[in-house]
């Protein structure tokens, strides 16, 4: 998949100040995996925020409205060929229906939103270990929360 020009420029500028998304973190005061969105160019910044991440990665000050567009969200209607991103398409495909079991099971008709939600992303270190490699194997360890959101009825 090709990235818009903005999103090179941003990652780019990024790698240039020799940041990373905790540092970014730090800085703007909001979730890496959420700055990392305003970076692909997924959400929306304040004009507080924008020029924050503008001086922080030490952009023309014409990035700070941009920064504050509304973006069309999501990959597109292909089925995405990056590994990375396929496991998690993978995960939907083979876990999607369970999950939506489970959560309606306990909270009833409705969905979870991406709205009202957040990510984190941790390291966790498998106590089994690995047995395909040398030293500790990681795991990734993901914590979603969406605000659940009943259906209406009318």
């Amino acid at each position: 998949m090709e990235l818009p020009a903005i999103v090179r420029h941003l990652f780019a500028a990024k790698q240039a100040k020799g940041l990373s998304f905790a540092d970014l973190e730090k800085i703007l005061n909001r979730n890496e995996v959420w700055i990392a969105a305003v970076l692909y160019r997924q959400a929306a910044t304040s004009e507080d925020e924008a020029k924050l991440l503008v001086e922080a990665l030490g952009l023309d000050p014409g990035y700070i409205d941009l920064l504050m567009e509304y973006p069309s969200k999501g990959l597109g209607p292909i089925v995405p060929t990056d590994p990375f991103i396929y496991r998690f398409y993978e995960i939907i495909q083979v876990y999607g229906f369970p999950l939506k079991s489970v959560i309606q099971e306990k909270f009833g008709d409705g969905i979870m939103s991406a709205i009202d939600f957040t990510m984190n992303v941790d390291k966790e270190v498998d106590p089994k270990g690995d047995p395909h490699s040398e030293g500790l194997c990681q795991r990734v360890k993901l914590t979603m929360s969406g605000k659940f959101l009943s259906y209406k009825k009318w």
